[in-house]
């Protein structure tokens, strides 16, 4: 088996030439896809049920890792929006220590599809079918952000959406005014200053203005939330807000705590338990790092190879847990900002991560001042960018009825339930209705012997059809039925099908009972414009032609002289007269 070359968007970029110019973008690039990265980190960490200080570390080892041994030469990979609504579960259930070990899991598995070259197949899943999983990630996590956007003070945390709005709205008489305003500031922002002035990151902006709000707020008697308060990290036995200012350490997963805080038991049954999570998270990787080198390349004008970015996802997201970093994955928004900003090459995203290295070491204690309600409003703005509420009425507007039922069925199923199920009843649900489409493709009718030059002059022992399509499970039992609707005096029947690409088991299997039939009743088949290909197949499925009962021809001419010949005398010579 060929195994897909790492490093190639490196090769790519080397073989075509790199100068300063391009070093220039890339730094440019890099520091400004760094600074949108830090909050964006963070703030996805705490809503996944982790400290912010891993979502720095994910950014820190996985970024850098996937961009020296991935397939594309934009992607910037990090923690992303996307996963929310499946590691939360996983951070509830099974700890930090869980949540690590099942990204090593579903790094393996990329892995996996890497070697086996499965990155094509990424492709065929159905536009509604992702449009409608993204929307309704987006809904859950713009509902999750309420708590801390609006400082409610909630008892449980519930795992499925509707007890989550119940719980959220019976919250609602302990929201904090404090934590409201600077929300609702921030998110002012975030929407205004793109607007204004679009080179300048709105969300760096969005936190000084909700860190500079907060301390105006208390001054006056208001309190507000901030991560220093909700976060903390222990330094010989003592306590500090924030996140820790130092670099993190190497630590096996299951040495990590679990769901109460003591370390995690290595056995069969929770390898079990978190295998179906772990290819959700791979799945999800694939897809949403795929489409995202797609994007790049649209906006670049550039390719990547699919199965070297999913081995290089794979190994971002198998070391980063050692380093206390949560999945990573190449994320959109962010690639799109590095392609705009001038980057050429993946030294983009390496930079990028050196810009969370210096946060970390010198910025750490700035960072217990943000507002919890400032990092939730720039994830409601991140929930809505991830929806696509657009392209979503856009789609309920003029797509089909199939593809709209395909979409809001994936949406419901990612709110109501979660987004593994989604995507399963959707793929389904999208085969099941592409099944039924192609089968309305595959028709049988009958031949007009007066109306087809080729055919005249046949007699009532000769009956002819014609079938147009291809001949698969969906189609083939009722296309191949109508070959026996004849009356009984029928000796030959022809059948043309130069219209039809392909036949699978199913129709060689139904066209070997007719035939079966044929030769009870004294019947010959004459099989008309079979090319190449769907003669091999009939042959090595046993269908041979076999004098009397089977006969291929090339074309409906050859069928009419064959048939001819085969008609007994008197039938013949009456057919001349």
């Amino acid at each position: 088996m060929k195994l897909p070359p790492l490093f190639v968007a490196w090769r790519h970029v080397l073989r075509s030439g790199y100068g300063l110019p391009a070093l220039r973008g890339d730094i440019t690039a890099g520091l400004t896809v760094g600074i949108i990265a830090i909050p964006l980190a963070m703030a996805l960490a705490i809503a996944v049920g982790a400290a912010p200080q891993h979502g720095l570390y994910t950014v820190l080892v996985a970024a850098p890792l996937i961009a020296l041994t991935g397939g594309s030469r934009f992607n910037v990979s990090g923690p992303t929006a996307a996963f929310v609504v499946i590691l939360l579960p996983i951070t509830q259930q099974f700890g930090l220590g869980g949540l690590l070990l099942c990204t090593m899991l579903a790094g393996l598995i990329l892995i996996l599809l890497g070697l086996l070259r499965a990155g094509r197949l990424i492709a065929f899943v159905p536009y509604p079918v992702t449009l409608g999983f993204t929307a309704g990630i987006g809904i859950v996590i713009a509902t999750l952000q309420l708590k801390d956007m609006l400082g409610l003070t909630l008892t449980e945390q519930p795992q499925h959406y509707i007890e989550q709005l119940n719980l959220l709205l019976r919250a609602l008489p302990s929201a904090q005014l404090g934590d409201a305003l600077v929300g609702l500031i921030c998110l002012a922002v975030l929407i205004v200053w793109p607007r204004l002035v679009p080179k300048v990151p709105g969300h760096l902006v969005a936190l000084v203005v909700g860190a500079l709000a907060a301390l105006a707020l208390e001054a006056v008697g208001l309190t507000v939330a901030t991560l220093g308060e909700r976060f903390s990290y222990a330094v010989d036995d003592v306590l500090h807000p924030g996140i820790p200012p130092f670099l993190p350490d190497f630590a096996w997963p299951w040495l990590l705590p679990g769901p109460y805080g003591q370390p995690l038991v290595l056995s069969f049954e929770l390898f079990h338990q978190l295998l179906a999570p772990a290819f959700a998270i791979a799945m999800l990787g694939a897809i949403e790092s795929l489409l995202c080198a797609v994007v790049a390349d649209g906006m670049a004008g550039a390719n990547h190879d699919p199965n070297a970015e999913l081995l290089g996802q794979g190994i971002g997201n198998l070391v980063a847990p050692l380093f206390g970093g949560i999945t990573a994955t190449a994320a959109i928004a962010r690639t799109a900002t590095n392609v705009r900003a001038g980057a050429t090459s993946p030294l983009a995203a390496i930079i990028h991560a050196g810009v969370v290295l210096v946060a970390i070491l010198w910025l750490a204690p700035l960072f217990s001042y943000l507002p919890m309600a400032a990092l939730a409003a720039l994830l409601l703005i991140v929930a809505w960018n991830m929806s696509e509420a657009p392209h979503v009425i856009k789609t309920l507007r003029i797509a089909p009825r199939s593809d709209v039922l395909v979409l809001l069925t994936c949406l419901s199923l990612t709110v109501l339930f979660d987004m593994v199920l989604a995507v399963g009843v959707g793929l389904l649900l999208a085969a099941g209705l592409f099944i039924k489409r192609m089968s309305e493709l595959t028709d049988t009718t009958r031949l007009n012997f007066g109306q087809n030059p080729m055919l005249k002059e046949l007699p009532e022992h000769v009956a002819g059809y014609a079938i147009r399509g291809p001949l698969f499970f969906g189609a083939a039992e009722k296309a191949l039925s109508v070959l026996r609707r004849f009356n009984p005096e029928v000796k030959i029947v022809i059948v043309d099908i130069s219209e039809v690409p392909m036949m699978d088991m199913t129709a060689l299997a139904a066209l070997e009972n007719i035939l079966l039939d044929y030769r009870k009743q004294g019947i010959a088949l004459i099989l008309s414009g079979s090319n190449a290909r769907l003669r091999l197949k009939l042959r090595r499925a046993g269908i041979h032609p076999l004098e009397g009962q089977l006969y291929h021809v090339r074309n409906l001419a050859q069928a009419r002289a064959k048939a001819l010949r085969l008609l007994p005398e008197p039938a013949a010579t009456e057919s001349a007269i």
